[in-house]
């Protein structure tokens, strides 16, 4: 496996994503409790074309699977990066270019981890923006 410096100059030109982590997820769910959602405190940082996970999960921990969860981006329209309500994930809601390249790790969710993976990231996903 390569290491960073090896895959920047065995790519030539390097692009960095940063993500901005203001993480915040739109919960609804009927009076179970309350939790805190926690993201990142730190940006996270993709290369293009590749995988990343945005973190986020529940504080204290519970069942996330039935809560209805709302990944957005506000300076897109629509909006909506990933939505799941009920342990379905609604692809109709989501802005086109979001549309297959979404996910959460759904066996994690029983433990309150809300991550969202985001497939073969784009340069056009480089912005000031916060992911909410």
């Amino acid at each position: 496996m390569l290491n960073e410096k090896d895959r920047l100059s065995q790519c030539g030109t390097f692009t960095v994503l940063v993500f901005h982590t203001v993480v915040f997820l739109t919960l609804i769910h009927s009076c179970r409790g309350h939790s805190e959602v926690i993201g990142p405190s730190q940006p996270v940082v993709a290369f293009i074309s590749e995988d990343i996970i945005l973190p986020c999960h529940l504080v204290p921990a519970m069942n996330a699977f039935d809560i209805t969860m709302e990944w957005a981006r506000p300076d897109l329209d629509p909006r909506f990066v990933h939505v799941q309500r009920d342990g379905v994930e609604l692809e109709s809601k989501k802005h086109p270019s979001y549309r297959g390249r979404t996910s959460l790790f759904t066996e994690e969710l029983k433990h309150g981890d809300m991550s969202l993976k985001l497939s073969k990231v784009k340069i056009s996903e480089h912005t000031d923006a916060a992911f909410h």
